[in-house]
């Protein structure tokens, strides 16, 4: 009887042990980049793109005013966010996208400050970011109000522990309808903590993984559109928002 029941447990921490590993591997799996073009990474006569430990930037030759620097969600590959900031300096915007220590968001928040990225005084600087990228984009707002002129929060329901309700900036939420990470239940509920005039923008169809390039996210829904339709609204929308 002693051995019978030894054998279940036996058996029952190895399914856990292996589910584990199942799970594990396949969240890494999910969050790696995917369909991104390498020649989004490549030089050409409009943009010159360089690679640092801390970024990717894409410098405009015709770079115009505005640099707009964005935070990746959380786990995900930095990569997965090559494609918009293309497309955004591909509008004379000069793009810093942020490399965050082992992925994790709320660990490299700071880096565009140690970094000096703020540096010019003569630019509009717009600081964005995707999920919990979007919260640390929040928290770098709050904790340094005069280095950046706007911000765009991307498919989160942040922030929510701190409030930004009094910030003089203009604010820019984007959010899908079909989003299962960041619902907009949960966007609205915490819109006290934003400024009456922050832009709220529902992208209908969207859901949260399609906001990059990357695999299908643990407790999201499925999109009714696809990511290039996803995508390409939501470049529309920061453009416009950076340019009005």
């Amino acid at each position: 009887m002693t051995t019978k029941k030894h054998n279940i447990k036996k058996t029952l921490k190895t399914i856990w042990f292996s589910a584990v590993f199942i799970f594990m591997f396949w969240q890494f799996y999910s969050f790696q980049s995917s369909g991104v073009d390498e020649s989004l990474l490549q030089n050409n006569e409009s943009i010159t793109v360089k690679e640092s430990s801390d970024f990717y930037s894409f410098e405009p030759v015709k770079e115009g005013e505005e640099v707009l620097v964005f935070f990746p969600g959380a786990m995900v590959e930095t990569k997965a966010y090559v494609p918009i900031c293309r497309k955004i300096a591909n509008n004379n915007i000069k793009v810093y996208l942020i490399k965050m220590p082992w992925r994790l968001a709320s660990k490299g928040y700071n880096l565009p400050k140690e970094l000096k990225l703020f540096a010019d005084t003569n630019k509009t600087y717009i600081l964005a970011g995707h999920s919990l990228g979007a919260k640390m984009a929040a928290q770098f707002a709050y904790e340094n109000p005069n280095l950046i002129d706007k911000l765009i929060l991307i498919g989160t329901t942040h922030p929510r522990d701190i409030s930004l309700a009094n910030s003089t900036i203009p604010i820019m939420k984007i959010y899908g309808s079909n989003d299962g990470v960041a619902d907009e239940k949960s966007i609205i509920k915490n819109k006290s903590k934003l400024p009456a005039t922050t832009k709220f923008v529902k992208i209908n169809g969207a859901n949260h993984s399609q906001f990059g390039y990357y695999g299908f996210q643990l407790g999201d829904n499925w999109a009714t559109i696809d990511r290039e339709q996803q995508q390409a609204e939501t470049l529309q929308l920061i453009l416009a928002f950076i340019k009005q």
